[in-house]
């Protein structure tokens, strides 16, 4: 679907730009194609704008002008390389690293978030391969059903990482992700099989923009939703302990701030980041790879 979005812009801004041009208006022909190709950042502009209202009563530091323009600057340029085209054409350019001498070391498991594929972690797999650290990264089928359904790919994926490690894996989720970990969670996890998760913008109490879709896994998304209340109710204190939360004042999707925060959870307030951008903070990355030095709770 993303390839399609992609070839479909591509071919409308090539086509409609080179008719004008052939009419002889080549200004209106390249205006044409810039609005095509780059229109995501006028809707991520509109995103922003809303930002500050839906934000006002929530407890998260405010943002100023500055601090929302540097967001929206920095979500352009990610979400123009990552849609278009980490995800629909390099989703498989880095693949899982799973050693055959990772006995004894820690592994990661990268999942992400709604209408995303694995291609999102390119960038974390290859650092994470180049430090030699096993790791799995996920794309989650069927992308818009019920965030329940992920928790079978998700509990595969940590078996083989405790099976080539022998060791509980350092979860992290973007997005929807961190939901389906906490789904997986509930099916199956515990507290001695999860080394510490990490959530990165994860609406956690539901998110103002999941309105704007129809799909179930946004449905699950929506603020206060019956899914969410329920899988909060089947969680434990001593699982929110091992995670922390990501979270930021000018995250254009995931809104109101505070919604990214869990409660019982470690909760880190990242400024001036838009949603896609949180993967480029050099604090996750950081806290990450001090994770995986962690020893294991007692």
């Amino acid at each position: 679907m993303q390839k399609l979005i992609v070839l479909l812009r591509w071919g409308l801004a090539l086509g409609l730009g080179g008719w004008l041009w052939r009419q002889g208006h080549p200004l209106g022909a390249m205006m044409l194609a810039a609005a095509v190709l780059w229109g995501h950042v006028l809707i991520l502009a509109l995103e922003f704008l809303m930002l500050p209202v839906i934000n006002r009563l929530d407890p998260a530091p405010a943002a100023g002008l500055r601090q929302h323009l540097r967001a929206w600057w920095i979500e352009s340029l990610a979400c123009s390389r990552v849609f278009g085209w980490q995800q629909p054409f390099a989703s498989r350019r880095e693949p899982d690293h799973l050693p055959t001498d990772a006995a004894g070391r820690r592994g990661v498991l990268l999942v992400h978030g709604f209408f995303c594929n694995r291609g999102l972690w390119n960038d974390w797999l290859a650092r994470l391969r180049s430090a030699d650290v096993p790791v799995i990264a996920l794309t989650l089928e069927p992308a818009f059903g019920s965030i329940d359904r992920y928790a079978a790919a998700l509990e595969a994926a940590v078996q083989e990482l405790e099976h080539r490690t022998g060791s509980a894996p350092v979860l992290v989720g973007h997005s929807m992700g961190g939901l389906a970990i906490r789904a997986w969670w509930r099916a199956h996890g515990h507290e001695s099989r999860v080394h510490q998760v990490l959530t990165l913008g994860t609406p956690h109490a539901g998110t103002f923009m999941a309105r704007f879709s129809a799909a179930r896994n946004a449905g699950q998304m929506r603020l206060g939703s019956a899914w969410l209340k329920n899988l909060a109710a089947q969680e434990s204190a001593a699982m929110r302990a091992q995670m922390r939360c990501y979270y930021s004042h000018t995250d254009n999707i995931v809104c109101p701030a505070s919604s990214a925060a869990l409660a019982g959870a470690q909760h880190i307030h990242l400024p001036a980041t838009g949603h896609i951008g949180l993967l480029y903070e050099a604090q996750v990355f950081d806290d990450l790879m001090q994770c995986l030095r962690l020893p294991a709770a007692s």
